[in-house]
């Protein structure tokens, strides 16, 4: 399993290979099912090929942020990892930017860029499309400049 990041990769037929691997190895029939489902609406809202990031996260695209600090560099525009007690959605702009409709989502758990879900088939697919739709335009529109810590100041300022 790879380590590092897209860029490192050069083997496009390896690539996909090993995502399609590793989401057959998935534990849980859910989980699984979940994975193929978010391989297909990540890939659809994208347009990217799904890559390993690291070796637990499938991402798609990449994004370059930079801070006021000076600090920049580049990170996975949208991605999931199905862990063992949920699907992790990965949000780069935070879950902050998207609380109005994380509300109508369904049942769910956040962290500053997490959304966790246990189960896809109790949540609204047509939300969880939306705010990872939003979120991949706002971090792959050009340099994003935000901190995903920020995002609820954002949001409440718009």
């Amino acid at each position: 399993m790879t380590t590092g990041t897209p860029a490192d990769r050069t083997d496009h037929d390896a690539a996909d290979a090993e995502v399609r691997a590793f989401v057959d190895a998935v534990p849980g029939a859910t989980r699984r099912r979940d994975a193929e489902t978010l391989l297909e609406l990540f890939g659809r809202i994208t347009g990217e090929p799904p890559r390993m990031w690291y070796s637990t996260i499938i991402g798609f695209g990449s994004y370059h942020y930079r801070y006021e600090s000076g600090r920049e560099g580049d990170a996975g525009a949208a991605g999931f990892s199905p862990r063992k007690a949920s699907s992790t959605i990965y949000l780069p702009d935070g879950v902050g930017a998207h609380a109005e409709a994380l509300a109508k989502l369904g049942p769910h758990k956040t962290g500053l860029v997490c959304l966790y879900i246990t189960n896809l088939d109790k949540v609204d697919l047509a939300v969880l499309e939306d705010i990872v739709t939003s979120s991949y335009l706002a971090v792959s529109a050009g340099v994003f400049e935000s901190r995903a810590k920020d995002s609820a100041v954002h949001a409440a300022a718009e």
